[in-house]
């Protein structure tokens, strides 16, 4: 029986957004390039054996239009034949691009895949894809929920509301989040997983010195009086201390078999175990993590007590810490090397980011089973769970 193997898995350092962000000046194709290339020098693979190489873009426009994912390809030295295409699962495309890639490989059509992600925020803007005066939705979905759906700054809102997630608890998460990522950092977890360009080797939003009292001070980030008057259950804590920031990176995974690995002489890292997706309110839009999570414990027949690390995508505290409370995960085990608040969130990168992050953090742990999961625009969630070999 075919089984699906993570057998490397590398990131570029995550840069800040414009102005100042280290990467600001590398096109996103180059971006994803770079990481193409170290699967290649990590692996000593011929480059002509991939059967496909699957990415996952949000805002698919400007340079990041045309199927970056094949110019990528073509950037990094693979031969022409090597095939590529371009999703769009919106936060989650790379993570959706994992499950494409280890679906293709399980079924028999692929032998060797690469799933991978990119997104430059201060290139190509969140929302350049979308003109203003654009309507995204259509008339359908106009009618469906009449009174209109909402930016996702305000789904976090409602979230907060509805868990009563207080500002306090929400800026406390933050920090924690950059206190783990700092001492990963400095312990050099980071080391396995990232490929250095341009010089970077390190996160730039990872902020060591950041507390409570810092974050306090910020303003709310989404404050709109019309949607005050909407929602007046919100109490306007989201701000962007317990948000993740604006950022530049790219990700890869290679995927093949067991035995292709052992045939190229590579070992696994990870077994992929088990997929899920899954749909929830539009409105609340973040909250699919929740039914995923559960959905694909269910397929893999495990219990949460089963798994020993979480990376839960931290797109906004409010959204984690809802996902907490309705599981009851052990927090200890949750985002081990901090998260997005800290690390940052280049949305198509993000969910191949997480995937090697964690199945990174599994080998130095040495922990068996890894849970994925994250919160997706329109009301949508993946969830994976990878078995460490």
């Amino acid at each position: 029986m075919r089984d699906a193997v993570i057998v490397e898995a590398v990131r570029t350092p995550i840069g800040k957004g414009r102005p100042s962000g280290a990467l600001a000046h590398v096109h996103p194709v180059e971006l994803l390039a770079h990481t193409l290339r170290a699967l290649v020098d990590r692996t000593g693979i011929d480059p002509a054996l991939v059967d496909d190489v699957i990415g996952g873009t949000v805002d698919q426009v400007a340079e990041q239009a045309m199927n970056t994912t094949r110019y990528a390809v073509l950037s990094a030295g693979f031969p022409e034949t090597v095939p590529a295409t371009t999703v769009d699962r919106q936060c989650g495309s790379s993570q959706q691009a994992v499950h494409f890639a280890a679906q293709g490989v399980l079924s028999g059509a692929y032998d060797l895949v690469i799933a991978c992600g990119v997104e430059s925020m201060s290139r190509v803007p969140m929302w350049s894809n979308v003109p203003e005066g654009a309507d995204p939705f259509g008339p359908g979905v106009a009618a469906r929920y009449p009174e209109g759906l909402v930016p996702q700054g305000i789904s976090a809102e409602l979230i907060a509301a509805k868990w009563g997630l207080s500002r306090e608890r929400m800026d406390a998460y933050a920090v924690t989040s950059h206190a783990k990522a700092a001492a990963a950092g400095d312990a050099g977890l980071f080391d396995a997983e990232v490929a250095p360009l341009d010089g970077i080797t390190r996160d730039e939003s990872v902020r060591p010195g950041t507390s409570s009292e810092v974050l306090g001070g910020l303003k709310p980030a989404y404050y709109d009086a019309a949607f005050e008057e909407r929602f007046p259950q919100i109490t306007w804590n989201v701000t962007a201390g317990n948000a993740s920031p604006v950022n530049d990176g790219a990700s890869a995974l290679l995927i093949t078999t067991s035995e292709h690995a052992a045939r190229l002489g590579l070992r696994p890292l990870a077994r992929l175990h088990s997929f899920a997706v899954t749909g929830s309110d539009p409105l609340l839009m973040l909250t699919g993590v929740v039914p995923a999570t559960e959905k694909v414990l269910r397929r893999a027949g495990l219990d949460l007590g089963d798994i020993d690390l979480f990376e839960v995508n931290e797109a906004f505290a409010a959204v984690v810490l809802a996902w907490l409370r309705e599981t009851g995960a052990d927090p200890a085990r949750l985002n081990v090397h901090g998260g997005a608040l800290a690390l940052g969130h280049p949305l198509g990168a993000s969910g191949a980011r997480l995937m090697t992050t964690m199945v990174h953090a599994l080998r130095a742990r040495g922990g068996r089973y890894g849970l994925q999961t994250m919160c997706e625009a329109g009301g949508l969630a993946n969830a994976t769970i990878v078995e460490a070999l």
